[in-house]
């Protein structure tokens, strides 16, 4: 079978390369650019994200991804946010006393996490809905996470007129946050799955498997 064409996002962002390995790996066609004509007709495309939620928007708006995740998006194309890629999906980011508009693909606001320890760094288990595709087969697994910021409320509500997003969710200190969104094509994980181990590279594998069956 043919191995689909998958782009993972280059607008700055470190730490490009173990996702591109980490896809190969998983079966993708995998090209690492910011030529938005491939990132729109490729049959995946991830976008990550370390760092700041101010950097990353930035940085994301700076080569016109979120013209391309929004055309990708109406036409029914996946997308898979990782990290602070998966933040910026969300209405609105504070940090440091900094409100930053994100791309608004979801509401809510990327938030500090209120736990006693923080950064959240290391391994967590993760509470998956049932149905979930991500975590089909890796329900029970660990997943590796490196994150202050997170989002601890989860608002979409779609009232029985389409099929509500399926969101995972971990908890740290104390405090819940969602570690995980499904929503039809877009998906997104706060945990880094390509250094999440075996777990991990079998998450990518049931996402780019998905993307053979579209």
């Amino acid at each position: 079978m043919t191995a689909p064409p998958v782009v993972v996002l280059d607008y700055g962002s470190g730490n490009l390369r173990s996702a591109v390995r980490a896809l190969e790996r998983a079966g993708a066609d995998v090209t690492l650019t910011a030529d938005r004509a491939a990132a729109q007709e490729a049959a995946g495309l991830v976008v990550p994200g370390v760092g700041a939620f101010r950097s990353c928007v930035e940085g994301i708006r700076s080569v016109r991804g979120h013209e391309v995740i929004g055309r990708r998006l109406a036409g029914g194309r996946p997308v898979l946010g990782i990290c602070v890629g998966m933040q910026v999906l969300f209405e609105h980011g504070v940090e440091h006393g900094e409100d930053t508009a994100g791309l608004d693909e979801w509401p809510g606001v990327v938030e500090r996490l209120q736990a006693p320890v923080v950064p959240h760094m290391g391994w967590n288990t993760v509470e998956a809905p049932e149905g979930s595709l991500l975590f089909d087969g890796i329900e029970d697994e660990r997943f590796y996470f490196v994150h202050s910021y997170g989002v601890r409320d989860w608002t979409l509500r779609t009232h029985g007129r389409t099929r509500p997003p399926l969101v995972t969710w971990s908890e740290h200190g104390g405090d819940r946050f969602v570690a995980a969104v499904e929503n039809g094509p877009l998906c997104a994980t706060q945990f880094h799955p390509e250094k999440s181990g075996d777990a991990g590279a079998r998450l990518l594998a049931n996402w780019v498997g998905s993307l053979k069956a579209a």
